[in-house]
This record gives structure tokens, C-alpha cells and sequence, in this order.
């Protein structure tokens, strides 16, 4: 998986790329812990994201946690694959989805 961070100002937009699962999610919680310590505005961009297994819907969850505290988060452009999965597992009820 390929993560791209693009920061303005307090504005943090993660675009994700490829399959987040197990092997990936690592990388991205370290992003989550490590790099949203002066953001109020979280943007995940899962245009190119195929895929999105349980270990990665855990990293969404600590993200939106951290957000609820200290900004707001949004994720935008899912496919119909991950959006399903999103549907399943009852996150549409917990994240702002976007177009």
C-alpha cells in the first residue's frame, strides 16, 4: 500500500493506495499516532484504496477518536468495495463519508 500525505496548514490529507490489511495497517496507525498532534482537520482520500480489512477499519477508528477530540475527520472517494465493507461493519454510522 502507498500512503501520500498532503499538509496545509492544520489540514492533514492522507491518500491511500492500494490494500489496507494487515502487512499495511502499521504504517498508517504510526501516521494516526505519530503525525496528528497539531492537526484539526483530517481528511482520508480513498480514491485509489481497493481494499480494507479489519486491521485497517481499527486505524480509522483510532483516528476518528483522536479527531473527536481535537478536530474533525472526514473520508472521501470510497469505492463501492470499501464502501460496502464500511456498511457491514457499521462505519458509516461512525465516520463523515464523502464524494
Amino acid at each position: 500500500m502507498k500512503i501520500e500525505r498532503k499538509k496545509e496548514g492544520s489540514r492533514l490529507t492522507v491518500l491511500l493506495e492500494g490494500d489496507l490489511d494487515a502487512l499495511s495497517a502499521p504504517a498508517l496507525n504510526d501516521l494516526v499516532k505519530n503525525e496528528l498532534s497539531d492537526v484539526t482537520e483530517l481528511v482520508f482520500d480513498l480514491e485509489k484504496l481497493d481494499y480494507t480489512s479489519s486491521a485497517g477499519l481499527r486505524v480509522f477508528l483510532m483516528a476518528q477518536k483522536i479527531m473527536d477530540e481535537q478536530g474533525s475527520m472526514s473520508v472521501k472517494h470510497a469505492n463501492e468495495e470499501v464502501m460496502e465493507i464500511f456498511d457491514e461493519t457499521g462505519f458509516t454510522d461512525i465516520l463523515e463519508l464523502r464524494d
